[in-house]
């Protein structure tokens, strides 16, 4: 049946980390050591992140062959919808990582989200994401946010990585799914 959700890798939280990596093969943050290593559309979702200093960042990197990919190739673009001002939006290219909103150390101040992976097994295209999350900030504030990003780089990429940029990540569940 088209569509199905097949579970690969999950891994959960149970003390502050530096980072979290799903995916990656043997690199990966759980038991399962699963690597992305077809052409199927993924599916990652997470909730409850927070992160052990108020107003870090939650920056996310792919993986190849487990390790993170530091290149300054990864165009990003979204569009966040707030509960008490304007949206925003705003688009960078060339970036180190991929960053998300500022978050806090509690779980009103967490986010949770779906990221959709499209060509990560692909060596001779380039690895893109979609992205659908719920963030409150540290101020606090609830934020929609809806984005887009690639790296710019034909290559295999078998996972993603996500730390903060400062601290640690205190809290979060992870679970990537191939959609069959």
């Amino acid at each position: 049946m088209a569509g199905q959700l097949v579970q690969v890798d999950h891994f959960e939280i149970s003390s502050p980390v530096a980072s979290v990596i799903i995916g990656g093969g043997s690199s990966g943050s759980s038991s399962y050591n699963f690597a992305i290593n077809t052409d199927d559309v993924y599916m990652l979702t997470y909730n409850n992140v927070f992160m052990s200093n108020d107003g870090a960042t939650f920056t996310t990197r792919f993986t190849v062959s487990g390790s993170e990919d530091s290149s300054a190739n990864y165009d990003q673009a979204v569009i966040g919808m707030y509960t008490n001002q304007a949206f925003y939006k705003s688009g960078a290219v060339n970036l180190t990582f991929l960053t998300n909103y500022g978050m806090g150390t509690t779980p009103q101040e967490s986010q949770s989200g779906i990221w959709y992976l499209y060509n990560f097994n692909n060596s001779s295209e380039y690895s893109f994401t979609t992205q659908e999350s719920i963030n409150i900030t540290e101020a606090p504030e609830i934020v929609g946010a809806v984005k887009g990003a690639v790296n710019t780089v034909a290559q295999s990429c078998d996972g993603l990585k996500f730390y903060a940029n400062s601290g640690n990540i205190a809290s979060g569940t992870f679970t990537l799914y191939k959609v069959v």
